[in-house]
């Protein structure tokens, strides 16, 4: 069991909570970075052909980074908090971690983003959030779960 969940809170700000079976972490972020867009497309790249891709969440000054580690079907999932953006990982603390098949990640990502589009609307979503809704990145997820499902199943 993996959940992710991403709730506009403010003007510019997100909250998000990441859950597994065994632990949950709650992070804020705000869109001065693509982090919706960041996230999803490291999910994607690890689908597709990486085995380590990242996506950092920026809070102003502090930075929360996702570091994803593909093991044949599963993913090392870790969420690191760090004193900035361009702070290695050594400086961090961390708050969460999983190991998790990579299509439950990816199942799990692409629901959090489904609901805010069915939760805010585009508009919504725009006007909360300052930045447009990340449709490409979460249809190229998409793309990238439906081949590795097929190419699971084969």
């Amino acid at each position: 069991m993996l959940r992710l969940t991403w709730a506009l809170s403010g003007d510019g700000w997100a909250d998000c909570t990441v859950a597994d079976q065994d632990a949950e972490a709650r992070l804020e972020t705000s869109h001065i970075a693509s982090v919706p867009e960041d996230l999803l497309t490291a999910v994607a790249r690890l689908l597709i052909s990486e085995t380590e891709t990242r996506a950092d969440f920026e809070t102003e000054p502090a930075a929360f980074r996702w570091i994803f580690k593909r093991e044949g079907d599963d993913v090392s999932i870790r969420l690191l908090q760090l004193p900035d953006r361009r702070s290695h990982d050594r400086e961090g603390t961390e708050l969460w971690t999983s190991r998790q098949p990579a299509d439950t990640l990816a199942r799990a990502v692409i629901r959090c983003f489904d609901n805010v589009v069915d939760t805010y609307g585009e508009s919504g979503y725009h006007r909360a959030w300052r930045r447009s809704f990340p449709h490409f990145e979460l249809e190229a997820l998409r793309a990238a779960r439906r081949n590795l499902r097929k190419t699971t199943t084969e």
